[in-house]
């Protein structure tokens, strides 16, 4: 069998370590996972999800039966505002000062971005139904705590026939 290797120029001028550096990073934009914790009592599933950066006012949780999805949206929020400019009538310079700062607020660029920002959803399913009326949820510190209350099962009814 043939080896094939690909040569590269750079290789003896720019050693391996620093050639990575140079070379744009892909990221894959996928939704994220969440991550969980499901732990379960003889009468509740407790679920644990770590939800980062998100408010809870943007987080869904549906159950439908057995089945419980989690759903969220991860939104950019800039932090930085643009300052006013201050304009003196006494120099011209602070005008020039002003125009300065406009124009490196304007030419400011993101060198790297890896934080995520968009929707993240998880769908699972319990071994039995849960009560959705009973159903608690809470978020504190990026963690999103479900109290999922199983739901009683009716014992079998024996019909008599007439």
């Amino acid at each position: 069998m043939n080896r094939v290797a690909v040569y590269d120029p750079f290789d003896a001028v720019f050693p391996s370590l620093l050639r990575g550096f140079f070379q744009p990073v892909t990221v894959a934009r996928d939704a994220i996972d969440i991550r969980m914790d499901v732990i379960e009592t003889a009468g509740e599933y407790v679920v644990q999800a770590e939800m980062p950066g998100v408010s809870k006012e943007d987080i869904q949780v549906q159950i439908d039966g057995n089945k419980v999805r989690i759903a969220a949206e991860v939104k950019r929020v800039s932090d930085r505002k643009a300052e006013p400019a201050v304009v003196s009538e006494n120099t011209g310079d602070s005008a020039e000062k002003a125009g300065a700062e406009k124009t490196s607020a304007a030419a400011e660029r993101v060198l790297r971005s890896e934080r995520y920002y968009g929707a993240m959803a998880r769908s699972f399913a319990m071994a039995v139904e849960i009560d959705e009326e009973r159903s608690s949820a809470k978020f504190e510190n990026g963690v999103l705590t479900l109290t999922l209350p199983k739901k009683v099962a009716l014992p079998a009814k024996r019909l008599a026939i007439h």
